[in-house]
């Protein structure tokens, strides 16, 4: 058990003693023998451990009545996730500081202190002011989603592009920059988004805008929405219809790693039954406001811009060779007409079908 645990005996011998994991029996010469269920109660403990959780918040954890193996899994791969995500974000800032001091550039002290503590919107909410701004004909479909609410509790807030002015909102965001970048008549914002600190049905609305596939466990976050509000609006993305991946040019012809960022999220089902409610498609307008990753889908030239890329996530996530191998294609794609040939038919397209979603309960 210990050799493929990756772990001491005296480890094991430890989480027995301390009730964290008890072996289910002894054989008759006295060794543990562990069950099924010892094994996967294990396996728990350990990726807890290994994202830097202490052994009494892991107890906590692993015998919460509340939830089950699902839910513990979906829990462990959020926050593995997350993770990765900061790691990313981690490396990308390396990478920067590298190019500068080949080219003889010495960073400060203040950017050099920023890799150790980079997150992922901390290190690309920066670029938000830039190119992250309300798109009105989405806002429009959200907030008469939110239909006669009055209170409104905004989840994975960001800056608040899409908050509604004529509301009382309440906003959560976790990310310090994107806090520091709301307007200073922007709603009250709580720092926690791990579990919503408010009683069940406490606001009218609860809404989220392209937040939901950042979050450690969507389906659980999206059950906490329907917790304290009578009604929930959410703007995603529909990730498991058949061929999604070659909806948009960018991910089937330069971006295949975007597969990959989306692997194991879930499904429209299951985030739609997490609400109790249904799915709308959003089309999205050509000329968007909003430069979320497939606003420029009739502007192939804005993929090449890096302040457009820094504002989205996804590039973050796929890794700068990745981006740059999908850049340099693009750029040669659209010098030779390649790009023009192969996607003639958009340029008479006001809008596209490209995944975009509502969820409204």
């Amino acid at each position: 058990m210990a050799e493929l645990a990756g772990v001491s005996v005296r480890t094991l011998h430890h989480y027995d003693e301390i009730s964290l994991v008890k072996p289910s029996a002894r054989t008759a010469a006295g060794y543990r023998a562990y069950s099924a269920g010892d094994v996967e109660r294990l396996r728990e403990v350990l990726v807890y451990r290994r994202l830097g959780f202490g052994l009494r918040e892991i107890t906590a954890l692993v015998d919460d009545p509340a939830t089950d193996a699902v839910a513990h899994q979906r829990r462990m791969r959020g926050l593995l996730r997350e993770q990765r995500d900061r790691t990313a974000a981690m490396v990308a800032a390396i990478d920067k500081e590298l190019e500068s001091r080949v080219m003889g550039i010495r960073t400060t002290p203040e950017d050099q202190l920023k890799v150790v503590g980079a997150q992922l919107y901390e290190s690309i909410g920066s670029a938000y002011p830039a190119t992250r701004r309300t798109e009105p004909r989405i806002a429009a479909r959200i907030w008469e989603a939110l239909g006669d609410a009055r209170t409104v509790l905004n989840v994975g807030a960001g800056t608040g592009s899409y908050e509604p002015a004529d509301r009382k909102v309440t906003a959560v965001e976790p990310s310090a920059l994107m806090r520091a970048q709301r307007p200073a008549d922007a709603a009250p914002c709580v720092a926690s988004a791990e579990q919503l600190p408010f009683p069940d049905q406490s606001f009218d609305a609860a809404m989220a805008v392209s937040t939901v596939h950042h979050w450690p466990d969507p389906v659980a976050g999206l059950r906490e929405m329907r917790r304290v509000a009578r009604r929930v609006v959410v703007f995603t993305y529909d990730a498991g219809t058949t061929g999604w991946l070659e909806r948009f040019w960018l991910t089937r012809d330069y971006l295949p790693e975007f597969a990959g960022l989306l692997a194991g999220w879930p499904s429209l089902a299951d985030m739609t039954r997490a609400i109790e409610g249904r799915a709308e498609p959003v089309l999205n307008p050509w000329d968007c406001a909003d430069g979320f990753f497939e606003a420029h889908w009739r502007r192939p030239e804005a993929y090449l811009d890096e302040q457009v890329r820094r504002a989205v996530s996804v590039w973050t996530r796929a890794g700068r060779q990745a981006e740059q191998r999908a850049v340099d294609s693009l750029r040669a794609d659209l010098s030779s007409g390649r790009w023009a040939e192969r996607n003639r038919d958009l340029v008479a397209l006001d809008a596209a079908e490209l995944g975009l979603r509502l969820l409204v309960a």
